[in-house]
């Protein structure tokens, strides 16, 4: 039963904490820099507050460092999403642009997005270095891998690529998505994804105290994880919305529809 309430607030903070920031990125640009400036105010408490529970090892450490990592993600993401930091190339793919070319253009429109990353990623390991709460590192670093993991699958081909979730300002990046029923990388990313998350799984089970609450948090991400991969493989249809559409229909509003752009289909 210790188990079921991390389960719950790790769920409950990433439905709430995705949503508020695509209802953020819907509004009008003028209150950007107002979202980004509060945002940044929490993620500097948040880091704050990663390093001084790096040696608290009890519930509520894990608890803490759980929701700076979470928060330092979202300001992140918000960033990404609102076009502040996303690379130096801001135009739809251009036409007949395959192989390595296709992956060269693509990676210059989030190549800065993702150095941030790597370099916050860092600096969580610099700041929790040989301290017993490693929750936060190691939830960042499980964000970083399963964003990686879901964008490579996206560029490759997904049956339902998440056109739908991109901001009118951000719709360009939609011609870089590939629609395709299946692609290489998908089951290697399945299966590296279950066994993290049986490695989570085993973890919280064989430790107790704090140690097992951080890892349940982390399993729980991991399963949604597993779940925002599926969706990957779940198109919409006239009578079936995509389903992140639908989890997020309140946040999205009359965005609710799949933004409109050319993807790239399987057979180009």
């Amino acid at each position: 039963m210790d188990a079921v309430q991390p389960l719950i607030v790790a769920a409950g903070l990433w439905w709430a904490s995705t949503g508020l920031i695509l209802w953020l990125v819907r509004r009008e640009a003028a209150s950007f820099g107002v979202s980004l400036g509060l945002g940044a105010t929490v993620a500097c408490a948040a880091t704050l507050a990663l390093w001084m529970t790096a040696g608290d090892a009890t519930a509520g450490g894990a608890y803490i460092a759980f929701g700076a990592a979470l928060a330092v993600w979202g300001w992140h993401e918000m960033g990404f999403l609102m076009g502040k930091l996303t690379g130096p190339r801001r135009t739809p793919c251009p036409p007949g642009a395959t192989g390595w070319r296709r992956f060269a253009v693509s990676t210059e429109t989030v190549i800065h997005h993702e150095i941030a990353l790597a370099l916050t990623a860092l600096l969580f390991v610099a700041l929790t270095w040989g301290q017993p709460n490693q929750v936060g590192t190691l939830t960042f670093l499980l964000l970083f891998g399963m964003r990686l993991s879901t964008k490579l699958n996206i560029f490759l081909g997904v049956p339902n690529p998440p056109s739908g979730l991109l901001p009118r300002g951000l719709a360009y990046l939609g011609s870089y998505f590939r629609r395709a029923r299946f692609n290489a990388l998908f089951p290697v990313s399945l299966a590296a994804s279950i066994v993290v998350t049986i490695l989570l799984a085993e973890a919280a089970v064989t430790n107790s105290g704090g140690a097992r609450t951080g890892y349940v948090l982390m399993l729980s991400l991991a399963g949604l994880g597993l779940l925002e991969h599926g969706f990957l493989l779940l198109p919409a249809t006239r009578r079936r919305p995509a389903p992140e559409s639908a989890l997020w229909a309140w946040a999205l509003g009359r965005d609710a529809k799949p933004t409109q752009v050319a993807l790239i289909e399987a057979d180009q």
